[in-house]
């Protein structure tokens, strides 16, 4: 049944393959559902093509690759963020990738871009050593996780002979040693057009458009035979017979568990999959039930990897507080040996294959998924349908299936086990840091100039598309989205309805915000509103928490509510015929939850240990820091949750603060998705008309906060740590401040964007100080915080910090260019445009306009409000918004140390 409604139409129904004569392999899919495009250019090579000692060049090279050619010697990105891509670059075991979407207009710059960096991007010394040391602040990024350095240690040890056994960004000893020729050599190997595919999906004409790829890439030449590294051979896994022990500073206890596995294209990787789905995938799962509800785990995922050349099954659980890892191990092995001697139920295979095949179609629904899905799917598998034929595969799954593929791969024999063993709980040491505000650097600002180099060097933009297409595809086109405005119910008890229609994909999806957050908690109780938000799904008066799971689960439906300070977010989706099973959920979870004792109890468990592992994370204890450094106690941005007051928590507490916050008058849904407008406004009053409200909302008053006098400077030092993350800011403007939009000009000048924005082309591209560096104005309904985030090596930090200020000292006192706020205004507008393509960005978007009250027409005359914001009304923000001497600067992980250089 499932199959029958939602495979009608294949992924791949409408793609085209087309190899050029110097063998580039181009996909083309037409989806004019919306006015913009992706392109992608996936090449064949990723780790699986390194050996210890060049371990991660494929990765250094992704990161070069942004460096410019010779053609366009300027920052890649830059010239990215002036068309208004949303565009990244990952590296993978098989592959390294790179995309874009933009508006269809700029298709062929895209295209231009892509094939100029494919055949001259320029490597040479400077900017190799200034990206090492990027890519080694991003590796430490990596070391601060235990589930990473676990993770390693384990891989390791199964593949000790192989690529797939190294981590795919590499190791610091490897990168230091990297020379320009090395990278210079994987670049001639291995990207050329024979060994690259192309893939673009999206509101295009296919003749048209093969041609422009014709004309753009077809001159480039084939790679030379000779010289071509091959990848490293298969070979037979290894699998310890003891564990893998890592005893290190760490907040919690870890079990990981690998079992190798076929390569994609063998037989039994559905019903692997399926299996998998089977034993993690939910509250009715095998390993849940017996890990997580028994209290013994707080959380076990696993994943099925398939690659090209080999692929493994990976069990992550953590564990519960002072729970035995040992034991834990013993109970999932006899779970696992459980279904292998007892089989599995056909009730069981069902709903995974239904979760499954749910999964890929809405993992779908936007044009950069859908070709992401055809890029992997051709360099991992050699063949674009793959998953079309893999969904036509798992639909065959049956019970024995799932037992032969448990008894043929998941022995104990076969697999490899690593534990994590913390030799100490995390200790965060919070002192003064001494003021590094007048630290000199060697500081160049040259943005300016930059900004006019970015128009010399962007290829011009196709004006004349948008009148060809505007003739094409009239039977499935979207009206332009951003022009269309949901219709707006609003019910007797207060609660407001936005529907928008769209026939695109047979799913829907919902958004929601009930005003309920955690700026609502008492001072003693902190983590009270997302006590009451996580466990909403818990049990009603007509149905247990796993009869819910079950329900949405047969359905391959999602509901989940995350409480944050203004709010709490309800995100759900669902294939189209199945809103009305989404939405009896949703009305009997909000309206009837019941709170079982045993659930609270078991969530306060899962929750102290969250909380555990959140205070071994830099970045969050940067956060919480950061915050508490600007707003004084008592104020409702102060608050974080402690073991102390998560223990305060009572069940009547959860109750009643449920009663007196969940509130139609309160509560905002939006769905977007392929119903019938009539239809879906009826099912919502019957289901959430008998809300009753009584009395008046509860509203908070926010007292006002000063600037600080001077910098506040905190280092919180975490043992075990890497890599240190740095928040610095202050107060910042609310959602209705006059300033709002040209704050927005302002931010994607200063930090916007990590590589095309100030601090970006500076901090991190120019002295390779930091792997992200980017700034943001989070406007509330009530409060607002500028916040600049980085992440940087501890020699680093200081001048990076330093750097940073300097740029902000001078924009406050300088302003920006003209050029600057034009490029800023473009680049918004694109990306905003952009974004409404995908349904779950529309359907957020649509809501929090409602829950910010703005005019009903802000969906398409937010562009207008960006456009008309004038260079004046910027520097004026600058000048009141930005505070270089006036900031709290917290930076946390490994003691802050001078800086070291590296060659």
């Amino acid at each position: 049944m499932l199959i029958k409604r939602i495979m009608s139409s294949t992924l791949t129904e409408n793609v085209r393959k087309t190899v050029l004569e110097n063998g580039l392999t181009v996909l083309t899919k037409e989806v004019h559902t919306a006015p913009v495009v992706t392109v992608q250019v996936w090449y064949q090579v990723g780790s699986r093509n390194e050996e210890p000692g060049v371990n991660g060049i494929a990765h250094q090279l992704e990161h070069m690759m942004f460096k410019g050619t010779l053609n366009r010697p300027i920052q890649f990105g830059r010239l990215f963020s002036a068309l208004g891509s949303d565009s990244n670059a990952f590296t993978s075991y098989d592959q390294t990738a790179y995309y874009g979407t933009v508006e269809r207009n700029k298709l062929k710059a895209l295209l231009v871009l892509e094939a100029d960096r494919m055949q001259n991007s320029q490597i040479e010394p400077e900017q190799l050593a200034s990206e090492k040391r990027v890519v080694i602040s991003e590796l430490q990024g990596y070391e601060n996780s235990p589930e990473y350095r676990l993770n390693r240690a384990v891989m390791q040890a199964v593949f000790p002979n192989h690529a797939y056994g190294l981590p795919v960004g590499g190791t610091k000893a490897d990168v230091e040693k990297f020379k320009v020729e090395q990278v210079q050599k994987y670049y001639r190997n291995f990207y050329t057009p024979d060994n690259a595919v192309l893939v673009i999906v999206g509101d295009f004409q296919t003749a048209n458009t093969l041609e422009t790829i014709k004309e753009v890439f077809g001159k480039l030449p084939k790679r030379q035979e000779a010289g071509v590294i091959s990848p490293s051979s298969p070979s037979s896994p290894s699998s310890p017979s003891s564990p893998i022990v890592l005893r290190e500073p760490g907040a919690g206890r870890l079990l990981q568990v690998v079992y190798p596995l076929p390569d994609a294209n063998q037989p039994d990787v559905p019903a692997l999959d399926v299996m998998d789905y089977i034993f993690t995938e939910g509250r009715n799962s095998r390993l849940h039930q017996a890990l997580v509800e028994s209290g013994l785990a707080n959380e076990v995922t696993a994943s099925v990897t398939s690659l090209r050349e080999s692929g493994w099954y990976e069990v992550l659980v953590t564990a519960g507080s002072k729970q035995d890892l040992k034991k834990i191990d013993s109970v999932l092995s006899s779970a696992i040996a459980n279904v292998a001697e007892k089989g599995v139920t056909s009730e069981e295979v069902e709903r995974a294959k239904t979760q499954l095949t749910a999964d890929v179609i809405l993992s779908n629904r936007d044009i950069t998924s859908q070709a992401m899905r055809l890029g992997n799917d051709q360099t991992t598998t050699g063949d674009y349908r793959y998953t079309d034929r893999y969904l036509a595969a798992v639909r065959l799954v049956k019970p024995t299936d799932i037992v032969a593929v448990i008894n043929k791969y998941l022995t104990k024999e076969a697999r490899t086990i690593g534990f994590f063993e913390p030799t100490q709980k995390q200790i965060t040491e919070v002192g003064d840091k001494p003021d590094s505000a007048h630290t000199t650097e060697n500081f160049s600002p040259v943005a300016p100039v930059l900004f006019s180099e970015v128009m010399k060097y962007l290829p011009p933009v196709d004006l004349a598309t948008d009148a060809l297409l505007a003739v094409v595809g009239k039977g499935s086109r979207r009206e332009d989205i951003a022009q269309i405005l949901p219709q707006q119910f609003k019910f007797t008890n207060g609660l407001r309805i936005l529907l928008l229609r769209d026939h695109s994909t047979p799913t829907v999806t919902l958004s929601g915000h009930i005003q309920a957050g955690t700026e609502f908690d008492p001072d003693n109780q902190a983590g009270l509103a997302a006590f009451v938000a996580e466990n909403l799904l818990h049990g009603t008066n007509s149905k247990d928490v796993l009869t819910i799971a079950k329900v949405l689960a047969e359905r391959g439906a999602s509901l989940d509510f995350q409480s944050y300070r203004e709010g709490v977010h309800i995100e759900g989706d669902s294939l189209a015929e199945d809103l009305p099973i989404l939405l009896e959920i949703l009305a009997d979870v909000v309206k009837n939850c019941t709170f079982p004792i045993k659930e609270l109890e078991l969530h306060r468990q899962q929750t102290l240990t969250d909380l555990q592992h959140e205070l071994d994370e830099p970045s969050e204890v940067a956060r919480r820091i950061f915050v508490q450094s600007i707003y004084p106690k008592k104020h409702p941005l102060h608050t974080f949750p402690t073991e102390e007051s998560l223990q305060q928590i009572q069940r009547q507490d959860v109750i009643d603060f449920k009663a007196k916050h969940y509130r139609p008058d309160t509560t905002v849904l939006a769905l977007v998705g392929d119903f019938d407008l009539d239809k879906v406004r009826s099912l919502i009053k019957n289901e959430f008309g008998n809300w009753e409200v009584s009395g008046q909302a509860p509203r908070l008053k926010y007292p006002p906060v000063s600037m600080p006098e001077k910098i506040v400077s905190v280092n919180p030092v975490l043992p075990g740590k890497t890599q240190a993350v740095t928040y610095m800011g202050c107060t910042g403007i609310n959602r209705y401040d006059p300033r709002f939009h040209a704050a927005l000009v302002l931010n994607q000048i200063l930090g916007g964007d990590t590589l095309s924005s100030r601090l970006g082309a500076e901090v991190r591209d120019r002295q390779g100080l930091s792997y992200g560096i980017y700034s943001y104005f989070q406007a509330g309904k009530n409060a607002g915080t500028f916040v600049i985030e980085m992440q940087t090596s501890p020699e680093d930090s200081t001048k990076a910090i330093a750097s940073t200020r300097q740029i902000l000292q001078q924009i406050h006192q300088q302003g920006v260019t003209a050029l600057e706020v034009e490029t800023a205004k473009r680049t918004l507008i694109s990306n905003y445009n952009v974004s409404l393509a995908n349904p779950e960005e529309l359907t957020d978007r649509i809501l929090m306009n409602e829950v910010y009250e703005l005019d009903k027409v802000e969906l398409h005359s937010f562009t207008d409000k960006i456009q008309k914001v004038t260079l004046d009304q910027v520097n004026q923000a600058a000048r009141e918004l930005l505070h270089p001497d006036q900031i709290v600067v917290v930076t946390a992980g490994p003691s802050v140390s001078p800086e070291k250089s590296i060659r």
